[in-house]
């Protein structure tokens, strides 16, 4: 099956994805116990990579590991050593490599991996670790440059452009800091250069007539956090990013 040419009937529109993985105060967002309960429900997995100073790939959200763990330091200053024996909110689950973290999942959800990252390295780095890979993945990034790495050097990759309007930090606001980039971003000015297989858009920025130029193209909402918010969005989106509730059709 060519997946671009069935899209609208692949895990991205017709599973559900749980954001950082199912997770709740025994098990952290972004751990292997929070994807373990993901996978337990047979949910999708969205999950956040970020590159530390030696070049291990690591699966965690904040640029700071200081509010889940307590340690104040910037990932980006960081080495495997430094990380690997703190614990996630005091459970016992640490913060995982993005290699650890493909082999626990094994291809038995698939995984939206949101890469956080300017541009560099970082690209190679993850298609070197998902090669061999046997499950479904999709990669997307609020960065359009990351996103047209992939299409220039992994056309085969099913790639997204994550965006919003840009309002405050809820919509994404901390990490574009640039006020163009944000502008570009909520137009989606670049996909004609990028040409992204889907849209990840902020719910509460949909329906906008920005994304409604690409009817074409599946459309995830993120990120969902009760049910009143889900029927609010259902009619203009595909399928949802959620966190905190279970979702009923």
């Amino acid at each position: 099956m060519n997946f671009r040419d069935n899209i609208r009937d692949s895990w991205l529109v017709n599973q559900f994805i749980a954001h950082k993985g199912l997770h709740d105060k025994e098990h952290p967002e972004n751990t292997l116990g929070a994807f373990e309960q993901a996978i337990k429900h047979n949910y999708a997995i969205e999950l956040d990579v970020q590159m530390l100073a030696d070049g291990t790939l690591i699966v965690f959200h904040d640029n700071k590991v200081s509010e889940l763990t307590g340690k104040d330091c910037y990932i980006s200053k960081m080495n495997y050593e430094d990380i690997k024996d703190l614990k996630v909110n005091k459970t016992e689950y640490g913060i995982p490599t993005f290699m650890e973290t493909l082999k626990f999942i094994g291809g038995a959800v698939p995984i939206l991996i949101d890469i956080k990252n300017m541009i560099g390295k970082m690209e190679g780095l993850i298609c070197d670790a998902l090669e061999g890979y046997k499950g479904q993945f999709a990669v997307t990034s609020s960065n359009p440059y990351v996103i047209l790495w992939f299409k220039n050097n992994k056309p085969e990759f099913i790639r997204g452009i994550t965006a919003s309007f840009y309002h405050n930090d809820n919509e994404g606001k901390q990490y574009v800091k640039s006020v163009i980039a944000r502008s570009f971003l909520k137009r989606m000015r670049l996909n004609k250069k990028i040409k992204p297989d889907f849209i990840s858009y902020y719910f509460a920025n949909l329906p906008n007539r920005f994304v409604n130029k690409y009817k074409d193209l599946p459309i995830l909402a993120w990120t969902i956090q009760n049910q009143e918010e889900y029927m609010q969005v259902v009619k203009h989106a595909d399928n949802i990013i959620f966190e905190n509730f279970t979702p009923k059709i």
